[in-house]
């Protein structure tokens, strides 16, 4: 009775047969569509960046250039007169510096200045008027968002690779032993000659420096966000260095007796344990002693070295400041005047 009802009212298309092959190639011209507006934007960002990302090569006699390398890297051109941002590791042992373009040019570079602690260095070639790229802001990046990766190693210059961002927030450990916080996973394949290279957003925005890969692993390479990056570069403009605070101790983490943390209301099982105090340093002024357990700074719980770090990063040198400790069964809060670290 149905398909005469559909007869009788001239519905005739529900009654011919389904053509498949078509719905199949309809389905087919819309994913060759996404995968042309997909390569499309990669390609306009590899022409829009690629010209800022060199290569570079690391001598280990002084010279104008490094005719014969030792290392080499990538970095990425943050301003037309030659400023380059790159990673620490990349140039840290440099004798002599030289950057190529990608159009094959040859130009010698010095080093402005470097900060292991966050595995970030600038650079300065010798010329003017170079491609130069925008930072832009890490901050509004989400996971699953795409990202390229562009580096410029000698031997394969100008290598792409694209991924997405697999994670936020991670943390990684510096030469130094300080952890870089808020590190971006992406999947976008890296190879060691690009390091210094840039991670770059749809828009044409590098919005990381790529920093390391994971030996054995596939799809799994981090990048200095760009926030970081801008901030070290003002550093470095600026001083010439990384300004950072320190107390003047050695301490390491130490955990709690639950008593003591119960009987004086702590957050945290755990403590910094000062091992030792420099006697004219900030801490040794403020009357810290070896054996101090340091539980908070500025009324924030501290329960590591880390948390130290962390503070020490944001807070202004020589700003009066409050730390909070244990000394045997008793609290006390005293006053630190936190002063520049040494090198």
């Amino acid at each position: 009775m149905e398909t005469i009802f559909k007869w009788i009212t001239g519905d005739r298309e529900a009654l011919e047969p389904r053509d498949d092959a078509s719905a199949s190639r309809q389905a087919d011209d819309r994913d060759v569509e996404l995968l042309d507006a997909y390569s499309r934007a990669v390609v306009a960002v590899v022409e829009s960046v690629g010209p800022a990302v060199v290569s570079i090569a690391v001598g280990n006699q002084p010279s104008d250039h490094a005719a014969e390398p030792i290392g080499a890297g990538s970095g990425v051109v943050i301003a037309p007169d030659g400023y380059i941002l790159t990673n620490d590791h990349v140039v840290q042992k440099a004798k002599s510096l030289s950057v190529s373009l990608t159009d094959g040019t040859s130009l010698a570079a010095t080093l402005i200045g470097s900060d292991p602690a966050t595995d970030l260095a600038v650079i300065r070639a010798n010329a003017a008027y170079l491609p130069s790229c925008t930072l832009g802001s890490s901050d509004r990046l989400r996971v699953g968002q795409l990202v390229i990766a562009m580096g410029n190693p000698f031997g394969f210059q100008s290598t792409v690779s694209t991924g997405v961002v697999s994670a936020l927030g991670r943390a990684l450990r510096s030469t130094q032993g300080r952890l870089i916080e808020n590190i971006i996973q992406h999947t976008a394949p890296l190879n060691p000659g690009n390091s210094g290279g840039a991670l770059v957003n749809s828009a044409g925005e590098v919005v990381g420096i790529n920093t390391a890969i994971i030996a054995m692993a596939q799809g799994i390479g981090f990048s200095i966000p760009a926030n970081t990056a801008q901030w070290v570069v003002s550093q470095i403009l600026t001083h010439g260095r990384v300004r950072r605070g320190a107390f003047g101790i050695a301490a390491r983490q130490r955990p709690l007796d639950r008593r003591l943390v119960r009987f004086h209301g702590l957050k945290k099982n755990y403590a910094v344990e000062v091992i030792s105090v420099e006697s004219n340093g900030p801490a040794g002024r403020a009357g810290l002693r070896k054996g101090d357990l340091i539980v908070g700074v500025n009324g924030s719980a501290v329960q590591s070295v880390d948390d130290l770090h962390r503070f020490l990063s944001d807070w202004p040198i020589g700003q009066p400041a409050e730390i909070d400790i244990l000394r045997g069964a008793g609290r006390e809060v005293l006053g630190i005047v936190p002063l520049e670290a040494s090198a």
